[in-house]
């Protein structure tokens, strides 16, 4: 197998302005923050981005300016309030939105992985969704039985970034325990064409082969790993860490003005050059362990 092991700058590094980029992850969970803050710091803009149920990582991407267009379910800090910066920039038609329902977008993700261009669904029929973007929706029939659907293009992503619970140096990433449906990483994962993943942790090959049932994303999949711990935080990641309720609040603060935005960037993102450094700005590794109740992964 070839090692896909490499730093954080050089797997973001990878993905040039313009591109097109899903993102895996879920509101509150495993969004891939410390890759967007490193997309951030280079300057990575112009972009399009697919995902589920997202927030923190969008929200970002728009309050540096580097986001377009978002194709997806919902921006927003779930129980935190809106996601300011996006919400702000959609509204100045800075960043242009297509919406979609849960099964919908689920479907585009599911066309990408299984190979196809489109997929069928009932879930957008009656609603303005259709009306979105022809390139991407629009009704047809069932040739069987003449029933109407809306059919759905596949996600076109170019790249796709994730944030994963541990890895070896060949690429395979592992679950920490086994999982429930509800999770769609692994068909996001699927259907890419060039798969970034930074997890919590870097073990040897010979831990990932001790429990091949755990491994939701094989090594043939991926292009790039990289290390980051606490590569989600603010948010949570299963079974690791909690998400850091106070910070996610500040942020949401930050962000109620351009000029707060801007001052929460240079702190906490264009404050230091790595994901380290930000750690650090919350007392390092160590500390952040201590305050979210870390439960290391296995444990």
């Amino acid at each position: 197998m070839k090692e896909k092991l490499t730093t954080l700058s050089d797997a973001v590094g990878r993905i040039p302005s313009g591109s097109r980029v899903a993102f895996g992850g879920n509101i509150m969970r495993r969004q891939p923050n410390a890759a967007v803050r490193e997309m951030i710091r280079q300057g990575i803009g112009d972009l399009t981005v697919y995902a589920f149920a997202t927030g923190l990582s969008v929200d970002m991407l728009a309050a540096a300016g580097l986001l377009r267009r978002y194709e997806g379910v919902y921006v927003g800090l779930f129980w935190h309030g809106l996601a300011p910066n996006f919400r702000r920039a959609v509204e100045a038609g800075r960043v242009e939105v297509l919406d979609f329902s849960e099964s919908s977008i689920v479907a585009r993700f599911q066309a990408a992985c299984s190979g196809l261009s489109f997929m069928p669904v009932k879930a957008l029929l009656g609603t303005d969704m259709m009306r979105q973007d022809p390139g991407i929706v629009m009704e047809t029939a069932c040739p069987f039985t003449g029933e109407p659907y809306a059919a759905v293009r596949a996600v076109d992503a170019e790249f796709t970034v994730m944030h994963g619970y541990r890895g070896d140096r060949f690429g395979n990433i592992q679950w920490p325990l086994e999982r429930d449906a509800d999770d769609v990483d692994q068909i996001i994962a699927r259907g890419s064409r060039r798969l970034i993943v930074t997890v919590e942790e870097i073990v040897e090959h010979e831990e990932i082969v001790r429990q091949p049932n755990l491994t939701y994303i094989p090594a043939q999949w991926v292009e790039a790993v990289a290390l980051a711990p606490f590569g989600a935080h603010p948010l949570a990641c299963d079974t690791i860490h909690d998400e850091d309720v106070d910070h996610i609040r500040a942020y949401a603060q930050a962000g109620a003005t351009p000029e707060g935005a801007r001052a929460y960037l240079d702190a906490y993102v264009h404050g230091g050059p790595t994901h380290e450094d930000y750690l650090m700005r919350f007392g390092g590794r160590d500390a952040l362990e201590a305050r979210l109740s870390v439960r290391r992964s296995g444990a």
